[in-house]
């Protein structure tokens, strides 16, 4: 059994520290320190009504297939596609972003300490070597890859305390509290004004939650691997939510430490690694490469589980046809969906090329990653309020709160989708446009093209083996089947018409 809570947690560490100078050059301290603690709070919304759907529809395609269930019978395909393609592209981003961002942190300290050039066919061919790691690891068992979650359990927990710890402690100088949550930076401006001044100070406090809300990302695990957890409708949704509360207290303090231990801010603003500067700062050039040693170690197994993750994702949507179904096959040898796994590294591989031509083109990764995620979360929460009589929750439940948490969760998703949109840099060039609006147009069109152009015509949106496992899963507790007949819709109101007989679902597993 795999921990959802264990794997979306690992999967959320540490990524904040290849942003970290994102934030202080877009709002600085004070937009990472409040900015923190708005997301958070607003992921939090947005994971308490994705638990809810969890309990309901426990099974590994997660938001597409929850998609499928809410959407009327008519529309039900249509809508899992969309919402596929917008979780596979978004979970691929996540896995580049993580592994990429290694392998930047091993090129940068390598030149940092010792001279390495660092080119950028040098970091592809790091990060070649990351996911061929990644590859490997999973192709051993389900039950020797939970020790290596053990293993960054205790990494990403306590090793990340002892070293904020330990900076606190060894720092000189600390800053002020005025200095955290109130010093505002503008370094939006590429050799004059910033956006502050061309815009608002308002504009670059919301470009700046990137970093915030990229990091709280990839929580969906739950529902990926909930088909490798035992009670699944009960855990699942319990781990979703923990998971999101766990990397938002753990990631304020990481955040807080830092920024209370940095001595020079210009000096740390403009390193090209300013968390090595803050380390090597506080406990020196030794202490500092060996702190960030285990900063890479921890990155390496975020980018181990986004793999997993997305592999099983993948697995799901070619059982259902989304994707070419030979990608669908449990090796018999390994025991786990090796051709998934091997098609996450090359996807993610190839989404990391456009680095050779320009940095500002691969930096739409972190955008599109947030943006593909969260229009695959906002999609099946949106449905619960636009058909309720089609939402039969599980044993995990938000009473009366449940529409209002779910309307504003998916306010701010549509707010997500806008501001990682816009421009960061001023002023705004080749090199400096964002194209996560073009990479999500892209996503779109393939979207909605392929869907009218050819999908409709075969894809159905889900298999037997899905409506098995769910059964399953709520059997096992003695409870009914998602859209039970004579159960009761989300607004309190008996149904007799459940979801099998209106979409041709059958209890399969059943004599």
């Amino acid at each position: 059994m795999i921990t959802p809570v264990k794997t979306t947690v690992i999967e959320q560490q540490l990524t904040r520290y290849r942003l970290f100078g994102y934030g202080l050059n877009t709002g600085g301290p004070q937009v990472m320190s409040i900015g923190w603690i708005i997301v958070s709070f607003f992921t939090l919304l947005v994971g308490a009504s994705m638990a809810e759907i969890l309990s309901a529809v426990p099974t590994s395609g997660g938001p597409y297939f929850w998609a499928y269930m809410l959407a009327p019978p008519e529309h039900a395909p249509f809508f899992a596609w969309i919402t596929g393609w917008f979780n596979l592209i978004g979970q691929i981003a996540v896995t580049t972003g993580i592994d990429f961002g290694l392998a930047n942190l091993i090129s940068i300290t390598a030149s940092v300490s010792n001279g390495y050039q660092a080119t950028a066919g040098r970091t592809l061919a790091i990060l070649a070597l990351i996911l061929v790691s990644h590859v490997a690891v999973n192709l051993i068992s389900v039950r020797r890859l939970r020790l290596m979650i053990y293993t960054s359990i205790a990494l990403n927990t306590l090793g990340v305390v002892c070293m904020v710890v330990a900076v606190l402690a060894k720092a000189k100088t600390h800053q002020s509290a005025a200095f955290v949550f109130g010093k505002f930076f503008d370094g939006t401006g590429e050799d004059g004004p910033g956006w502050s001044i061309r815009a608002s100070p308002t504009y670059v406090a919301a470009c700046g939650v990137l970093m915030s809300q990229y990091t709280i990302l990839g929580y969906d695990a739950s529902a990926h691997l909930c088909e490798e957890t035992r009670k699944a409708v009960r855990h699942a949704p319990v781990g979703l939510l923990s998971a999101v509360a766990a990397s938002t207290g753990m990631g304020f303090f990481l955040i807080i430490g830092m920024l209370f231990s940095i001595e020079d801010f210009e000096a740390v603003r403009t390193s090209p690694l300013p968390v090595l500067k803050i380390l090597t700062d506080a406990c020196g050039e030794g202490g500092g490469l060996v702190l960030m040693v285990l900063i890479m170690l921890c990155t390496w197994h975020c980018g181990l589980f986004s793999l997993t993750s997305n592999s099983r994702m993948m697995f799901a949507f070619a059982r259902d046809g989304g994707i070419p179904h030979r990608l669908h096959i449990i090796d018999a040898r390994f025991k786990s969906p090796i051709r998934t796994v091997l098609f996450g590294a090359v996807c993610s591989f190839l989404l990391a090329l456009p680095v050779l031509g320009s940095q500002a083109a691969y930096s739409g990764t972190t955008s599109i990653a947030t943006i593909g995620l969260y229009i695959s979360y906002g999609i099946p929460i949106a449905m619960t309020l636009a058909y309720p009589h089609n939402f039969k929750r599980g044993p995990f439940r938000l009473g009366r709160a449940s529409k209002i948490i779910a309307a504003v969760a998916c306010l701010w998703i549509g707010i997500l989708t806008v501001v990682f949109c816009l421009p960061v840099v001023n002023p705004v060039t080749s090199q400096t446009f964002n194209y996560t609006s073009a990479a999500l147009g892209i996503v779109g069109l393939f979207a909605f093209a392929s869907w009218f152009l050819w999908a409709r015509r075969w894809f159905t949106g889900r298999c037997r083996d899905h409506c098995r496992v769910c059964i399953r899963q709520l059997d096992f507790l003695g409870e009914g089947m998602v859209g039970r007949t004579d159960s009761t819709d989300s607004d309190g109101r008996h149904d007799r018409h459940h979801r099998f007989k209106s979409t041709g679902l059958k209890r399969t597993d059943q004599k």
